[in-house]
């Protein structure tokens, strides 16, 4: 427990200062970090997220019972939060819809800020807040590069990437999800940053496999590829395996960009290899390191890609 307490607070001295310059109020303080504490713990302003990753033990029912409520009572202490602050997740390796599934009704959230944007946070009802906040970094690249740009932000989730697309002035952001749960989560967000105008806001409910082979040819400036790693979700027609699937959904997203647009295009899966020679007459940057934020010891998180026309 000791080591935990250690690290937990080593953490926290460096990032609380880092975050404060950053303007950001939730970021990760513990990542996984110990193996005998296979947590993930994230400050959300006045309240802490935790999640658990189901890990082999040799604890009794009893022991770990001990175990997880010591556990929290040094992240209460260390982190100053009270206990009833701090939301407790079990995460395991699950396949399609099952990893999206509501598990909770007691709908506890609040506004998040994220360089200047507000967000809406989940504490209760998901695995997931609703914000991953390790791609806070690729968000901000979207914004600086947004002005005068029509953005599509496809398997947008929540729409945090089409928040940062409005804050740097798109001239139109499409916003595409198969869930009309989150799209409506979206448009909330938007909503709350004062993008209102349906016109340049823009919210479409698809079977996205559906919908990629009608993308409106050379028309985007920015688009945002995020696809989860498998998905059997019975709104889809197919079945979505990124490693079998991300060629040919790469070459139907980039039908839609101009000739001198950009695509980003990130994925979760530990085990992921892009196919660059199927992809070859792309120009394909591996832009993962430079993505994952320093709030984030897994380096491994995620991958991302920066895809460009070859002109």
């Amino acid at each position: 427990m000791q080591d935990f307490e250690n690290r937990l607070s080593k953490n926290l001295k460096h990032i609380h200062k880092w975050a404060k310059r950053q303007g950001v109020s939730c970021y990760r303080v513990y990542d996984l970090d110990i193996p005998s504490f296979p947590l993930c713990v994230d400050i959300y302003g006045d309240f802490v997220h935790v999640a658990e990753y189901k890990a082999k033990h040799k604890l009794t029912d009893d022991e770990y019972a001990n175990w997880l409520e010591d556990s929290l009572d040094i992240i209460s202490r260390v982190l100053n939060v009270p206990l009833e602050n701090i939301f407790l997740k079990l995460r395991e390796k699950k396949k399609g819809i099952k990893q999206y599934e509501k598990f909770s009704h007691d709908s506890f959230g609040m506004w998040m800020e994220e360089f200047g944007a507000k967000l809406w946070v989940n504490f209760t009802d998901y695995v997931d807040t609703g914000l991953f906040l390790d791609h806070r970094i690729a968000r901000s690249w979207v914004r600086d590069i947004a002005k005068n740009k029509k953005v599509l932000n496809l398997f947008s989730y929540t729409g945090a990437f089409s928040v940062q697309a409005a804050l740097g002035g798109a001239q139109l952001v499409d916003t595409i999800d198969m869930s009309q749960t989150y799209l409506s989560w979206a448009e909330k967000n938007m909503q709350e940053n004062g993008f209102i105008d349906n016109s340049k806001y823009r919210y479409f409910r698809e079977d996205i496999l559906q919908w990629l082979p009608n993308i409106p040819k050379n028309f985007y400036d920015i688009i945002i590829l995020d696809p989860p790693t498998f998905s059997n979700s019975k709104k889809m027609k197919d079945i979505l395996d990124i490693q079998i699937d991300h060629v040919w959904m790469i070459r139907r997203v980039m039908d839609g960009l101009k000739p001198d647009g950009v695509l980003y295009f990130s994925n979760n899966y530990r085990g992921f290899v892009l196919d660059e020679v199927s992809l070859q007459k792309y120009h394909i940057k591996d832009v993962s390191k430079s993505s994952i934020p320093e709030d984030f010891r897994n380096k491994e998180i995620h991958q991302c890609y920066k895809i460009l026309h070859k002109r």
